[in-house]
């Protein structure tokens, strides 16, 4: 029997520091996403980070918690939901990170007599903090606790048709009655040397301004080029002329080089040097929103543009729990049972 297991980054239990510290120093010690060896991580990640972070992190979510919890998993729960009344077989929904665990998910389904799973990474791209942990955390559970069941992974979606044109009508419907001059496309950032390590040629990404452009097989795993192609097939299916859009790339840590431009910069410099004064953000990065959505960019971005001299700011929600996206997905699940 056939079933689904839907994977989302996760969040902390509540926004008081002691779950947010608990929830940190899984994410953070994970080697995909801080990609140091493990007795370094651990100094930085337990010696340093978690001895001042959490309570500043627990402080951001409790601006944005809502009365049913965690805004994304809330809204996973609800796009879960939905997709799972359009289906025929079992949907089971867990969390790279945080009590659901991506093995929950899959003891749900060995309940319902599932053998052969569909994992689906939550995340359009593929990036070895986000698409790549997922699918390597899932294998290894299924391996050592489910060996009588089969895996196969949904490859990332960033520049499928159907997903571009959901993107597309979300974005059009979050700027209606807003006369924006500039829509910044603003991605969750990673660090330059992340890029270089997914290149499966070991040759072609320079992280300059023709790598992403030129044909390569590194594209299949490269996360700066399948951005970069998110954005043209968005722009291209909304006839943005040149200059009325761009990138960015957010949620830098520590003093290494991340992908650029910053976002935070970006929110200073298009109102000072470019003159731009009515900003549209999405982020397309993520399918629900969250932490990073709803308080770096909905609440510090708005504050940090106009603070640059900027007057009128747009966040647009992410694709949550609309029902076009339900559809797509659900799609998605019929022709891999099919």
């Amino acid at each position: 029997m056939k079933g689904v297991l839907l994977v989302n980054l996760g969040s902390p239990d509540s926004p008081e520091p002691k779950d947010v510290r608990k929830y940190l120093d899984e994410f953070l010690m994970d080697e995909r996403v801080i990609d140091s060896p493990y007795l370094l991580r651990a100094l930085l990640v337990k010696g340093i980070i978690l001895n001042t972070r959490p309570k500043k992190s627990a402080e951001a979510y409790q601006k944005i918690w809502w009365d049913e919890g965690s805004p994304l998993i809330v809204l996973s729960e609800r796009f879960h939901k939905k997709v799972k009344e359009l289906v025929d077989i079992p949907v089971a929904l867990g969390m790279r990170y945080g009590s659901m665990s991506i093995q929950k998910g899959y003891q749900e389904l060995v309940a319902q007599g599932v053998s052969e799973v569909l994992l689906v990474p939550l995340y359009p791209h593929y990036a070895m903090s986000s698409y790549e942990t997922v699918v390597e955390k899932a294998l290894k559970v299924q391996k050592k606790h489910f060996p009588q069941m089969q895996t196969e992974v949904l490859p990332p979606f960033y520049n499928q048709p159907d997903y571009i044109e959901v993107m597309t009508t979300n974005i059009e419907k979050g700027l209606e009655g807003f006369d924006y001059d500039h829509i910044l496309f603003s991605y969750h950032g990673i660090p330059e040397r992340h890029i270089l390590k997914s290149d499966t040629t070991k040759s072609h990404c320079k992280i300059d301004g023709s790598c992403c452009d030129t044909a390569s097989a590194a594209h299949a795993t490269c996360y700066r080029h399948q951005c970069f192609e998110t954005t043209k097939e968005i722009a291209k299916r909304m006839k943005l002329k040149e200059g009325m859009y761009s990138n960015s790339f957010q949620s830098r840590l520590g003093r290494d080089p991340w992908l650029k431009p910053y976002t935070d910069f970006e929110f200073e410099r298009l109102p000072q040097e470019e003159g731009k004064m009515n900003l549209a953000v999405i982020t397309p990065a993520f399918v629900a929103d969250c932490l990073e959505t709803l308080e770096e960019i909905a609440m510090e971005g708005e504050h940090q543009f106009k603070e640059g001299g900027g007057k009128n700011y747009k966040h647009i929600p992410c694709l949550n729990d609309n029902d076009d996206w339900v559809k797509v997905m659900s799609n998605w699940i019929e022709k891999w049972i099919d």
